[in-house]
């Protein structure tokens, strides 16, 4: 059996163009996954950053307002500045938190949206039981 020049040339464009379309179709396999795994990263870490959060006391008798700073990374919540901080943040920006400083704490939990955040929170300060709402903004 014999193939014309004609016959090979035809046969090599083929080639060709199935290697272009594998390679096409490969580069935009990896394409989405890397994407996909960006998305999930920026998914995961959407409330990283700096959150000053204001505690209103609205029982007890503790300080009217007092504010702290905390550091989000990740799923992690921790001191961005004074006392003792332990909590986590699901994907859905439900967060709980701890605070301590000396033999005063502060249990809380809510919500984290975009850049600010709603909750109630409750402890002993200075000797008082104490609880309220507090709020929160990314700075």
């Amino acid at each position: 059996m014999t193939f014309s020049a004609r016959t090979m040339a035809s046969l090599a464009d083929l080639n060709r163009s199935r290697v272009l379309r594998w390679s096409l179709l490969a580069f935009l396999a990896v394409t989405a996954a890397a994407s996909g795994a960006e998305a999930r990263t920026l998914a995961s870490r959407g409330y990283d950053g700096t959150w000053n959060v204001v505690f209103a006391t609205q029982a007890g008798n503790c300080s009217a307002t007092n504010s702290v700073p905390f550091a989000v990374s990740g799923r992690h919540v921790s001191s961005a500045g004074g006392g003792k901080v332990t909590g986590g943040i699901s994907r859905g920006g439900a967060v709980a938190v701890r605070i301590s400083v000396g033999l005063s704490w502060a249990a809380g939990s809510g919500r984290l949206a975009g850049n600010s955040g709603a909750g109630r929170w409750a402890g002993v300060i200075s000797g008082d039981r104490c609880s309220g709402i507090w709020q929160a903004t990314r700075s």
